[in-house]
């Protein structure tokens, strides 16, 4: 018997992160296929922010569908970062078996277990695009699914407060908080300078040993949120309801969230780092006997541990005052994800 013809499936992702989960979900995705439908199956992942401009499920899977048709795949479905709302919550998924694509919002799926979550909700749309779909396998957390009349005939949403926790926590893992360390070298070399200035300097020492551990984290704290406040206001991320970019008030909260959310982490990194490098030098550079002469009594591991937590703290502060050099969209590029990125860049010019 010859061999049966390769059935298509076309997977549009927009770049970074959703590129990453598409690569990495397509070989079980199409030994899923293959098991389900008893032929071979391809799966071409496709780079391309084919749907940038588009800002909702109808117009993203009408830009889909043309894709699906040039490409001539059998279906096509969108792994997208865009958060969708609905009246009623977050939109998770939309599937449109006529036209036969569908459409996936990955900050609905959440921060941890991106890539089994993805499989699992690939496996259920492809159930409903394919000819003899049955019942959807499994389940996916808090997932409702319902059908409408119209277009978009398949839509999944999630619960109401497990929906808006996982969309925020999926935005910000989308927007790689963890890149902000290196995405913003001024900064960085700022607060490195500032933690060199500080080794060799006997007031912080003294300072570092005094500090209650209370008002340590006090000062901690406050250097985080120091820094955090200082990169939102100084490069304009605070989205306000009203603009051209966003009109929806529930959006704009979402986006708030998020950069608040996304800059503290990436500055808890930054400030990590900071540490490790001030304890490091801390150790190397300052003699025992020196640092118990300052201080009036043996130079322990604590006292090393407490003079590098001061110093860092100092140095955080110097950080946000560096991060000033960076330019707006440089900052727009450590902070965000492609797409936020994007669209933040084109609030900016229109604004302009």
């Amino acid at each position: 018997m010859a061999e049966q013809a390769d059935h298509v499936l076309g997977l549009v992702t927009d770049p970074d992160m959703p590129t990453q989960v598409g690569r990495r979900t397509a070989e079980r995705v199409t030994g899923w296929l293959g098991h389900r439908t008893g032929h071979r199956w391809t799966i071409d992942v496709r780079c391309d922010p084919l749907t940038a401009g588009h800002d909702t499920s109808e117009d993203l899977l009408d830009a889909v569908d043309r894709h699906r048709e040039e490409q001539n795949w059998d279906f096509a479905i969108c792994l997208t970062d865009l958060p969708l709302l609905l009246a009623k919550g977050p939109l998770l998924a939309d599937v449109s078996t006529r036209r036969r694509v569908a459409l996936v919002s990955l900050p609905a799926l959440g921060a941890i277990r991106t890539y089994h979550r993805t499989y699992r909700l690939l496996t259920r749309l492809l159930d409903d695009l394919l000819p003899d779909g049955g019942d959807p396998p499994g389940r996916l957390g808090p997932v409702n699914r319902a059908r409408h009349d119209g277009p978009v005939d398949v839509r999944y949403t999630t619960t109401r407060l497990r929906g808006w926790l996982r969309l925020v926590s999926g935005m910000v893992r989308a927007n790689r908080p963890w890149q902000l360390v290196w995405g913003l070298s001024s900064a960085l070399a700022a607060a490195l300078a500032a933690a060199g200035f500080g080794l060799f300097t006997s007031t912080v020492w003294q300072l570092g040993d005094v500090l209650s551990p209370l008002r340590a984290l006090t000062t901690t704290v406050f250097a985080l949120a120091l820094m955090t406040v200082w990169l939102i206001a100084a490069h304009g991320l605070w989205e306000r309801v009203g603009r051209r970019a966003v009109r929806d008030r529930r959006l704009a909260l979402l986006y708030n969230a998020s950069t608040i959310t996304t800059l503290s982490s990436g500055v808890a990194c930054l400030y990590a780092v900071v540490y490790l490098v001030s304890l490091t030098g801390a150790l190397s550079l300052i003699d025992e006997g020196v640092l118990a002469r300052t201080l009036g009594h043996s130079a322990d591991w604590p006292a090393y541990a407490r003079l590098a937590w001061m110093v860092a703290s100092m140095a955080l502060i110097a950080g946000a005052l560096g991060s000033s050099l960076e330019t707006d969209a440089a900052v727009r590029q450590a902070a965000y994800g492609y797409r936020e990125e994007q669209r933040r860049a084109q609030h900016a010019e229109s604004d302009d």
